[in-house]
């Protein structure tokens, strides 16, 4: 166990050098195939409610889906984070309201991502209402 974290503390020291400037050589890996239905429907969302979370076009989400078109890399780049931290998206996309966001995502119940990404909405209307009170 305590290779495993020696190794995880290390590529992140290695991932501080590179952001400082001191390392060079880290690429990052974007899938040549994303498989966009998976992602949707892993999400209990219809084409229409994905499209408009994320802000797809909805014929890109359909074409993609039946395979007429392909991501384009940033898309694929987006998708894989879609896929992998959810909330961490729509905390991006949604910066003025959480009320709206959390309405928009229905994932699976007892899931970590839905957890983080409840908990994120909740910090950002806290702060939402502390700044409403100031002003």
């Amino acid at each position: 166990m305590k290779n495993v974290f020696n190794e995880l503390m290390g590529g992140l020291d290695d991932v501080e050098q590179f952001l400082a400037g001191r390392k060079e050589g880290f690429k990052i890996h974007v899938p040549e195939e994303v498989d966009v239905k998976r992602i949707r429907t892993a999400m209990k969302m219809t084409q229409s409610r994905f499209s408009d979370t994320f802000g797809f076009s909805i014929d890109a989400v359909k074409n993609w889906e039946t395979g007429r078109r392909t991501p384009e890399s940033p898309a694929r780049t987006l998708l894989t984070v879609i896929e992998r931290n959810p909330g961490a998206v729509i905390s991006a996309l949604y910066q003025e309201t959480g009320a709206t966001a959390t309405a928009t995502v229905h994932m699976k119940r007892g899931s970590a991502s839905r957890e983080r990404m409840k908990a994120a909405f909740r910090k950002k209307r806290v702060a939402a209402k502390s700044q409403s009170k100031t002003a």
